[in-house]
Order: C-alpha cells, then structure tokens, then sequence
C-alpha cells in the first residue's frame, strides 16, 4: 500500500503557492497525494455571485490537483468562516481518517491571516484526533493509528501577523517542479484574470515563482525552495519520525 501524504490549505490556489512543490516531490517517492481546501474561495473575486464563483473556483482546484495525480476533497465551508469549531473539526477528522496520511502539510500558527491559521489549526487537531474511537461525529469511520508527521508551510507574505519575518527549519529543493507550479496556479484563472487587469500579465504566477526563488536564496541550496517548520510530534509519531526528511534539508549555514 502507498504511502500517503496529505495538503489541508484553507483557499484555492494555497496549496499551489506554498505546498505544491513538496507534494509533486512526494508523488516522485510514490506518495499517494491528497488535496483539500477548507474554504470554497467564493470571496475571492467580484465578477461573479458567490454561488458561481465558488463552483469556478472547485472547477479550477480540481484542475490543478488533476494535473499532479492528487485525490481532490472537497470544501467545507466558505471564505472568512474558517472557524476552529466542532463541526468544522468534525468534518476535517472525517477525511483525515479516510485518508489515513503519513504526513500532513498545512499552513501554521504564524501565518498572517486568520483562515489559514484556522485551517491550519483543524488539520493539526484532526491529525491528532485520528486515533481517537469516541469522538462523537466520526464513530462510523475506524480510527487509525498511523504515525503522521505534521509539517506547516511558511505564510504567503513570509511574515506573521505582526509582520515578522518567519525563518522555516527545512527546506525542499523545487526547482524541477517550477513549471508544474505555473501550470496548476495557472488553472486558478478566476485569480490571474483579476491579478492581471490590476497588476500586469502574469503578476500571479511571477509572484508565485519569486517567493520560491526568495525561499531558494534562504536555504543556500537550490534555485527555487519551499520552506517548512515540523509540528511538535508529542501525539503524533515518535520524536525521530521525519518522513520529510527524506527530500527536506536545513538551511546552508
């Protein structure tokens, strides 16, 4: 049986910014690659009405996650209502033991939006709730007890709430999955059209490229880098399980 590993991001076109390079990598190894956003992107735009938008954009992230083979979930609730509740938890502990991943990529506590820091706190509570038989609203799906390493992505801005920058512990060297980047952020056309007419033609997908090639300049290592922090793995897997490990390096000091 593959391995799995699973991408819970709280908008459409956040696993592409931040995440995708690791999940291609991963997908090499043979990783079996999961893809969910939380929020159904519906605020992301105003040429359309929020029911048209947000079925777009799930058109648009299910395009993108076809092109790298990943298992497409679906969202769950709608933009700036990405709350840390029980039914949101319910919900994301579902698919977290259907899924029955290896390792989790998410956004962190640092990040500079509350969605993502939301999303990212549901996945972590999901994860660790995987093995727990009793919690109500998920009896009908076996609990699992596969060790899973947590791993959160930096912010899209590179900096926290308090915009300060935040320094990841590892990176993974992207540099060869670059123009699949482009092609899946490419999809999210609802985004570059509007970036596009407001920024410049191809504002979106540079603007992806050069915050991989400022995390590529960090690391010391490789041209283009996605930069990762691991989650405390106290109820998660043994302290030495890093299955990131495998493609991830610390910085070149």
């Amino acid at each position: 049986m593959a391995k799995r590993a699973f991408a819970i991001a709280s908008h459409p076109d956040d696993i592409e910014f931040m995440m995708a390079g690791t999940l291609i990598r991963l997908k090499e190894l043979g990783y079996e690659i999961h893809y969910m956003n939380i929020a159904d992107g519906a605020l992301g735009g105003n040429m359309l009405n929020h029911r048209e938008l947000a079925a777009r954009r799930r058109e648009e992230a299910m395009e993108a996650a076809r092109i790298i083979g990943a298992v497409f979930h679906e969202s769950i609730t709608h933009d700036l209502e990405v709350f840390y509740n029980t039914e949101q938890l319910t919900k994301v502990v579902r698919e977290v033991r259907s899924v029955d991943p290896e390792i989790v990529l998410t956004h962190g506590p640092f990040d500079y939006m509350e969605d993502h820091i939301n999303a990212g706190r549901l996945a972590v509570s999901a994860a660790f709730c995987r093995g727990m038989g009793n919690f109500r609203g998920a009896e009908d799906i076996a609990p699992v007890m596969t060790d899973v390493a947590v791993y959160h992505s930096l912010p899209l801005s590179l900096k926290d709430q308090l915009n300060r920058p935040v320094t990841p512990d590892i990176f993974v060297d992207v540099t060869s999955t670059i123009p699949t980047k482009r092609a899946m952020l490419n999809c999210h056309q609802t985004q570059k059209q509007w970036l596009d007419e407001s920024q410049g033609m191809d504002a979106y997908l540079e603007d992806m490229v050069s915050r991989a090639k400022a995390m590529g300049d960090l690391c010391g290592f490789c041209e283009y880098a996605e930069g990762w922090i691991r989650h405390n793995p106290n109820g998660f897997c043994p302290d030495n399980f890093d299955p990131l490990g495998v493609i991830a390096r610390p910085a070149v000091k």
